[in-house]
C-alpha cells in the first residue's frame, strides 16, 4: 500500500499529490492519503480524493505559521515543528504506516515522515526538493543567494557560489528538533538541512534541459558527507498543479479584455510582498491578476487590478502575458508549460536557482524582494516589450510537451515500492 502525505499548508505540495493520486490510481494502485490538515486541505475534498487526518488536526492558523518558518523563511535555529508536534506527528504516522499495511510512503514536505518511515520501517519517497539537489550543488550551478541568509554581497559570484556548495552537507540549519525526537526515538536523524529535502527516493521534478544535468548523471549520484546513505534521484519531468477549478466569469471577462495581462500569483507568502507587487505595478500600462490564495486582498482592487482567491493557473497561464512568481518550481513550471515568460521574486535558496535555471534559456528574470519596488515596473514594461523571453518560454514548452510528468512519477514510485518487498499491492507489471 502506497501512502500520499501532502502538506496542505503549500498549495504547491497539495497539487502535486494530487496529481500523484490520479497518475497512481490510473495504474490501479491502491492509495491512501493522509494528512496533519492545513489552510488547502479543502482541495483534497473538492477534487473527490477521500484523506485521513493522523494525529492533531493542524488549523489554518498553525498552518500558516509552519509556512512562515519554513527553510529559508523562518530562523535556522528551529525546526517549523514544536518538539510536542514532532514526537506526537511521527508517533501518529507511524502507528497510521502499521495500521494500513503501508510499505512507501510518498510525502509533499510532510518532514515528519523523516523520522516516522524510520520507525515504522516504510520507505520514503519525496520531491519538494525540486531541482534544489546534490548533483546541482557539486556542479556549481547554484546562484548567488538574493536572502540575506546568503554569503555576503561584495564576495565575487564564482567565490559566493562555491562558498555555498562547501557548506551545504554541513548545514544543521532547522535540524536540532529532528535530532531531539530521533535520539529520543532510537531512529536516524537528519544528517544536514539539505537531506530534510531527501527522502530514500527523490524525485526531481524537471527535465535535463533546464537543470543542465544529463539524466545519467542524476542517476548515478551517491550520497557521500551530510546526506543518508541509501538516497537516490530520479527526473520525472515537470510536476505542477491543474486543479480541478473553473475560472470565475468575472476572471474571464478580465482575461479576455484588450491589451496585456500580468498574473501575479505569488502563493505561500507574506501578504506584504504581493501588495508591494501590485503597486509598483501601478505604473506599468496593464491590467493585473492576483491569486490571493489565503490573504484578504480585496482592497487592492480597483479598474485594472482584480483579486481572486485560488486559481487554476493552468488556465490563466496561456491567457496571460508575463506571470510574477514567487519562483516556486511548481508556477515557474505552470508559466513555462504555457509559454509565458516569467519574474520570480526567491525568498529562499531553492527559489533563486528555479529562477535561475530559466533565465539562463531566457524564459525568465529574477529580482530579489528588496528590489520591488524601484526596479519590478521597469523590468515588467521591458519584458512585455520583449517577445524574445517569450520565444524562449515557448521552445520549454515544447520539450514539456515532450514528456508526462506526473505518469514518470507513478511509474518511478511503482517500482521503487517493488523493491520495497512483498505485501505492497501493486497493479500487474509492477509486482
Amino acid at each position: 500500500m502506497i501512502c500520499l502525505l501532502p502538506n496542505c499548508g503549500y498549495l504547491s505540495e497539495t497539487s502535486r499529490m494530487l496529481e500523484f493520486h490520479k497518475a497512481l490510481r490510473a495504474r490501479g494502485a491502491d492509495v491512501r492519503v493522509a494528512t496533519h490538515g492545513g489552510v488547502h486541505e479543502d482541495l483534497l475534498a473538492a477534487a473527490g480524493v477521500a484523506h485521513d487526518i493522523v494525529g492533531p488536526g493542524m488549523s489554518a492558523r498553525r498552518s500558516a505559521e509552519f509556512v512562515r518558518s519554513g527553510l529559508g523563511l523562518g530562523p535556522p535555529g528551529q525546526s517549523m515543528y514544536t518538539d510536542d508536534e514532532l514526537r506526537t506527528y511521527v508517533l501518529a504516522e507511524a502507528e497510521y504506516f502499521r495500521e494500513h499495511g503501508i510499505t512507501v510512503a510518498v510525502t509533499g514536505f510532510t518532514l515528519t515522515t523523516l523520522l516516522s518511515t524510520r520507525l515504522a520501517g516504510v520507505g520514503l519517497v519525496t520531491e519538494h526538493a525540486g531541482s534544489w539537489v546534490p548533483p546541482v550543488f557539486e556542479r556549481g550551478l547554484l546562484p548567488v543567494p538574493t536572502t540575506r541568509q546568503g554569503p555576503p554581497r561584495f564576495m565575487p559570484g564564482f567565490l559566493a557560489r562555491r562558498a555555498v556548495a562547501r557548506r551545504l552537507p554541513s548545514l544543521r540549519y532547522y535540524c536540532s528538533g529532528f535530532d531531539r525526537i530521533a535520539a529520543e526515538l532510537g531512529v536516524e536523524p537528519v544528517p544536514s538541512m539539505p537531506a530534510l529535502l531527501l527522502g530514500d527516493l527523490t524525485l526531481v521534478p524537471e527535465i535535463p534541459e533546464v537543470v543542465g544535468i544529463p539524466d545519467e548523471e542524476m542517476a548515478a549520484w551517491r550520497p557521500g558527507r551530510g546526506y543518508r546513505p541509501d538516497t537516490r534521484l530520479h527526473y520525472t519531468g515537470p510536476l505542477f498543479a491543474h486543479l480541478d477549478l473553473p475560472l470565475p466569469d468575472r476572471v474571464e471577462k478580465f482575461l479576455d479584455a484588450p491589451g496585456p495581462v500580468v498574473y501575479a500569483a505569488l502563493t505561500s507568502t507574506p501578504p506584504e510582498l504581493i501588495r508591494r507587487v501590485v503597486g509598483a505595478l501601478a505604473a506599468v500600462d496593464a491590467r493585473v491578476l492576483v491569486a490571493a490564495t489565503v490573504h484578504d486582498l480585496a482592497d487592492l482592487e480597483d479598474e485594472r487590478v482584480m483579486v481572486e482567491s485560488v486559481l487554476p493557473s493552468h488556465l490563466v497561464m496561456p491567457r496571460a502575458d508575463l506571470a510574477i512568481v514567487t519562483a516556486g518550481q511548481g508556477s515557474l513550471q505552470t508559466a513555462m508549460a504555457a509559454g509565458t515568460p516569467a519574474i520570480g521574486i526567491p525568498l529562499h535558496l531553492e527559489q533563486d536557482l528555479n529562477v535561475v535555471l530559466l533565465e539562463r534559456l531566457g524564459a525568465s528574470r529574477r529580482l530579489a524582494p528588496d528590489d520591488v519596488v524601484p526596479k519590478l515596473a521597469a523590468l515588467t514594461r521591458r519584458m512585455l516589450a520583449d517577445d524574445s523571453h517569450r520565444r524562449s518560454a515557448r521552445r520549454i514548452q515544447q520539450r514539456y510537451d515532450a514528456v508526462d510528468g506526473p505518469a514518470a512519477a507513478a511509474e518511478a514510485i511503482l517500482q521503487f515500492a517493488a523493491r520495497q518487498g512483498a505485501g505492497t499491492s501493486l497493479p500487474e507489471g509492477h509486482r
